[in-house]
């Protein structure tokens, strides 16, 4: 760095330093109920609820009912452990259980999660096939992934009225099952044309997908996603058809499509990918997802709408935009919503928050767990190769910090991270401190420091964000460079994916990092 630019940041540093910090700004009331650390909550206490129920990055769900309980898991992608399941009585309030999947398969899209015969299954696309794991419990032991050699996604399990078992796939293909449902029977086949919207119509692709399947009072129900699941926020779609064999012929529902965000202006953009389930008192809902209006960051987010079966044997949609509150699940109980996000590192919180970004078989092996700390052995160069130890966010504003130790020739650091082509953050090597935005450090602003510890916060303010640092026991500093994230999506960088914040380690050294702390801002 040249002595110029050496001075002038470091007039920036002092005068961030220097600067009152101001009040952060008010927020009109929330529309959101409020639940642990502040983060928002679906359940408004008033017996009604505001969607998501699960907000955040939660794509693909499916859903399972199983006596008065209620699971449901989502798409996990590049995150190890990962297939958290999720628990809930009353269809709103939804707590974690543990992930299902410890093995890295590649990245895990729509999953199904059923139960058969007093077994419980997850079909889970990952790398270029579809794989199962089982358990007799739903809390696990899960079995190790089998693969099934099917070159698709988007499974959805049937059975159909021989008994037999069946997967349906993108495109609307099936393949059969064996009776233990862990290998198949023949080769995918079409079975089904999906219906069709009209020619002018702004979606992303046709791209029939997710189909999930039901049966009751003598039909078969097939319920699947066509339009594209981002791209233009009118694109993804909830259609349905029937049959009376599993083996059709399928015909399309008349009120096609069910659900679909028809305007820019919705609270909700690319509706789609739902299953339907019936609720505590006997009357239906489907969950789906979808991203939120100027929230694309925080990744397709799940949503729960009342549905109707009509005289004519259909259903059809009563949420409407989902604006509004809806009244709760008659017959419901209310349990715990979320988690606490803050953490002291005295339990294992791996595969319910934190997991790896694009981990290698033996990625756990570099975090350890010690006296109220975790132990991150360095990996890599830089954050774009150190595979980060991220989590989901589900709050428009927050603050998150963290306290790092940084040991040997390594340097670690506190990221908002979407993936390896695109975070920003402050880190820290025994002697600079470092500046990364657009997936790269920013070398000008690299800066001689020297502590034994560090604490990082970063704030993110609806899309406006602030770092700050503490060096030692020494007072916060505002980092000089604010930062604006609300391009940091999928329609920018694909992967479907989500802003998370990150703490990364890098280099032949490592990081033990302390005393996380998050809130939500309101």
């Amino acid at each position: 760095m040249t002595a110029s630019r050496r001075t002038a940041l470091k007039t920036l540093l002092a005068g961030a330093a220097a600067a009152p910090q101001l009040a952060h700004a008010a927020h009109a009331a929330p529309k959101w109920g409020r639940g642990i650390e502040g983060q928002r909550k679906a359940d408004l206490g008033n017996g009604t609820y505001l969607n998501p129920i699960l907000s955040g990055d939660h794509p693909d769900p499916t859903i399972l009912k199983d006596g008065d309980d209620y699971y449901m898991t989502f798409s996990s992608f590049l995150s190890y452990p990962g297939v958290i399941i999720w628990h809930s009585r009353d269809l709103v309030n939804w707590a974690p259980i543990g992930p299902a999947l410890t093995k890295p398969l590649g990245s895990v899209w729509a999953m199904d999660l059923i139960k058969h015969n007093g077994c419980y299954f997850i079909y889970i696309p990952a790398g270029d096939s579809i794989h199962v794991i089982w358990a007799d419990n739903i809390k696990g032991p899960w079995s190790d992934p089998i693969d099934l050699h099917i070159d698709a996604i988007d499974p959805g399990h049937a059975v159909g009225e021989d008994g037999k078992r069946y997967l349906f796939v993108n495109g609307v293909r099936r393949i059969g099952l064996t009776d233990d449902g862990l290998a198949t029977v023949g080769k995918l086949e079409k079975v089904y044309e999906p219906w069709r919207y009209p020619a002018d119509w702004v979606v992303e692709m046709f791209a029939p997908e997710g189909p999930k399947l039901l049966r009751r009072n003598g039909w078969f129900y097939l319920v699947m996603a066509v339009g594209g699941t981002s791209g233009p926020p009118t694109s993804h779609m909830i259609i349905a058809a029937r049959s009376r064999s599993i083996h059709g012929p399928w015909e399309n529902c008349p009120q096609n499509p069910l659900v679909r965000t028809k305007s820019a202006e919705e609270p909700w953009w690319s509706r789609g990918h739902a299953t339907l389930v019936e609720g505590p008192a006997g009357d239906w809902w489907m969950v789906y997802h979808g991203y939120e209006n100027g929230y694309r960051t925080l990744g397709r987010q799940a949503l729960l709408e009342p549905i109707e079966w009509t005289a004519d044997g259909w259903f059809k949609a009563k949420g409407g935009d989902l604006s509004s509150p809806l009244p709760m699940p008659k017959k419901g109980v209310a349990g715990p919503a979320g988690f606490a996000k803050s953490d002291d590192f005295t339990t294992d919180k791996f595969g319910v928050q934190w997991s790896f970004f694009n981990p290698g078989p033996d990625e756990m092996k570099r975090a350890r767990l010690d006296h109220g700390a975790m132990t991150i052995a360095g990996k890599g160069n830089s954050p774009f190769d150190s595979s980060p130890l991220a989590f989901i966010v589900g709050d428009r504003s927050y603050e998150a910090s963290v306290t790092l130790h940084i040991s040997g020739a390594g340097h670690g650091g506190l990221l908002l991270h979407y993936n390896q082509n695109m975070f920003i953050g402050v880190g820290f090597s025994a002697t600079h401190m470092l500046t990364y935005n657009y997936a790269r450090e920013q070398s000008w602003m690299r800066e001689a420091v020297k502590a034994s510890k560090v604490r990082i916060r970063v704030r993110n303010d609806k899309h406006i964000v602030t770092f700050f640092y503490a060096l030692d026991d020494g007072a916060w500093i505002q980092h000089p460079w604010q930062m604006e994230t609300s391009g940091m999506h999928h329609n920018v960088f694909g992967g479907f994916l989500s802003l998370q914040p990150a703490v990364y380690s890098a280099g032949e050294g490592a990081v033990r990092m302390s005393d996380f702390q998050y809130r939500a801002l309101v």
